[in-house]
């Protein structure tokens, strides 16, 4: 693909920046971990490893998927940030998704896991200067703008959150 087939500033990015609600980074990023804390484990345990329809992931599988991506998304803003010169590949959620284990592992588990992985991804961020915030990363079919990285791990998790909410929530019997 060459740089005229480059697609500046993906459609995707004007949802990402929907669910954020014009907030910055750092409050985006805040408010993310703010919700993490937010989360009812004693909910998600009564729907425990309940699925809405055949073939759909569990809680527990979207939580360690979102704990994968915002990990890959990290890796690669610090690629970014570092100047590395390689273009991140893309990878497949399904496989990712098929390949682990989150359903052996207690929700309390990922959610700390989460946190944990949130509050990392907030000290890097803040570490990053402006110019390298408005750094423009050139991924394998579009480009955009290092914070954008963040801004997209925060919109993952209220996607997600949004689908647990409205799909799942109805599963518990409570």
């Amino acid at each position: 693909m060459d740089e005229s087939e480059t697609k500046k500033d993906p459609e995707f990015l004007e949802y990402v920046y929907k669910l954020n609600e014009g907030l910055e980074l750092e409050e985006a990023l805040n408010l993310s971990l703010k919700s993490i804390d937010d989360i009812d484990l004693e909910q998600l345990n009564r729907i425990g490893l309940k699925t809405y329809a055949k073939g759909k992931w569990t809680i527990n599988r979207i939580f360690q998927h979102l704990i994968d991506w915002e990990r890959i998304w990290c890796f690669r803003a610090i690629m970014f940030a570092r100047a590395e010169g390689t273009i991140p590949v893309a990878h497949d959620q399904e496989i990712m998704g098929k390949n682990s284990n989150a359903d052996e592992i207690p929700i309390e588990q990922l959610i700390n896991e989460m946190r944990i992985v949130r509050q990392s991804t907030i000290m890097m961020f803040k570490s990053f200067n402006q110019k390298i915030l408005d750094t423009r990363c050139n991924f394998f079919e579009y480009e955009m703008p290092l914070f954008a990285i963040g801004l997209t791990i925060t919109a993952h998790q209220i996607h997600h959150l949004k689908v647990i909410k409205e799909r799942y929530f109805p599963l518990d019997g409570k």
